[in-house]
């Protein structure tokens, strides 16, 4: 038993993308297409930013998308924001910008895209900026009609003089190429908030409502169309600088993920393998799947692990994964002042798997009301 939950684990974590990089170059991933050819009349664009409390960020978002080479129409929906960040986003020469009460990203978000008039909508995220050519990347991903969803890619980065503890940018980086396999291989299995695009037309047909990093891309394949990476589509957002400020932003994402895997299955959750090809169902499994069952992966290990050692049964495999297990452990539980980099990556892992529990029991007490989404600390 602690073998095939700690294979599970590995193959989830690791082995998943190596399978990829030894089955995309070697041609078993989805059939390459012809060169896409640009429709004869170019799409038109709208670019959607939803803001809370951004006054201090919104200026160099905005300018960073009405700079693009690629026109597009920029509407920023204020969600009751309390300072100057519709002010500010006019300023800056936001061509729309809403002045909602509180409702939540979500609503802030649709009300966006009801007073909006292009053909393909773009979502950032409102402290991020994208980097030029970004628009013109991710909207030629659609000269391709056979795509639905295309999502480009976001640095996080540290601020000056930022704490080093928090190792996202460790694990973001492994992300990245893992997303950009699957794409090659089907489609990708969640994308990111800061920079992405979905054809207009499939806004009416999809739960909007939920998270959209992980409620769109497979939604977007149950309608038969491909979800894309575009690594040339480039943005930028400072990183949560401590590692506790990241448990607590995990923590909020992973109880509105828990909302997607788990609710109303037969209304496309992420459970729900109907109008999945098998391909794609491989990466669900491998990459969503385990990855969220991993703490109940490792508890059930560790937990058997300690019952065989305790009976004297334990083997020598037994003996190294438990050991192995109690050293991660053990390395996550290391006083904060020791900054040795295993040390930290133990401590990020660690303290990550268990957001995905802890979201868990958030979820079912109830969350954290839509509404009160805010900043995420230091970010700004």
């Amino acid at each position: 038993m602690p073998l095939l939950a700690l294979t599970l684990i590995a193959w989830s974590h690791a082995g998943w993308t190596l399978f990829l990089r030894v089955a995309v170059p070697a041609g078993w991933g989805r059939p390459r297409r012809a060169a896409a050819t640009p429709p004869a009349q170019a799409p038109t664009v709208s670019v959607v930013v939803a803001a809370y409390a951004e006054e201090a960020v919104i200026v160099s978002t905005v300018r960073a998308l009405t700079g693009q080479e690629l026109p597009a129409e920029v509407i920023v929906a204020c969600d009751g924001s309390p300072d100057a960040t519709a002010q500010r986003a006019r300023d800056a020469g936001a061509h729309v910008v809403l002045e909602l009460p509180r409702g939540g990203k979500h609503a802030a978000q649709a009300a966006a895209v009801a007073v909006a008039r292009g053909s393909l909508l773009a979502f950032c995220d409102a402290n991020a900026v994208w980097e030029p050519g970004a628009l013109g990347a991710l909207v030629a991903a659609f000269d391709d009609p056979g795509v639905g969803y295309a999502c480009g890619r976001v640095a996080f980065v540290r601020a000056a003089g930022g704490a080093a503890s928090n190792q996202e940018g460790a694990y973001w980086a492994l992300e990245l190429v893992t997303r950009g396999l699957e794409s090659d291989w089907h489609s990708v299995t969640a994308g990111n908030g800061a920079i992405y695009a979905l054809r207009a037309e499939l806004w009416p047909q999809l739960r909007t409502d939920l998270g959209h990093d992980l409620a769109l891309p497979h939604q977007v394949v149950r309608r038969g169309l491909l979800a894309v990476d575009v690594p040339q589509a480039r943005a930028q957002e400072l990183m949560v600088p401590s590692l506790e400020g990241e448990w607590r932003r995990k923590r909020r994402m992973m109880a509105r993920m828990w909302e997607i895997v788990a609710r109303d299955p037969l209304e496309g959750g992420l459970l729900d393998p109907r109008g999945l090809p098998p391909r794609y169902l491989l990466a669900l499994l491998s990459h969503r799947w385990l990855r969220y069952a991993s703490p109940g992966l490792h508890a059930v290990a560790l937990a058997a692990g300690l019952r065989r050692a305790a009976r004297g049964s334990a083997g020598r495999a037994d003996r190294a994964l438990l050991g192995a297990q109690l050293a991660v452990l053990t390395a996550a539980a290391a006083p904060a002042r020791l900054r040795l980099r295993p040390v930290l990556l133990c401590r990020y892992y660690v303290l990550m798997t268990a957001a995905i529990a802890a979201g868990g029991l958030d979820r079912v007490r109830g969350g954290t009301p839509e509404a009160g989404w805010a900043p995420a600390e230091g970010t700004r």
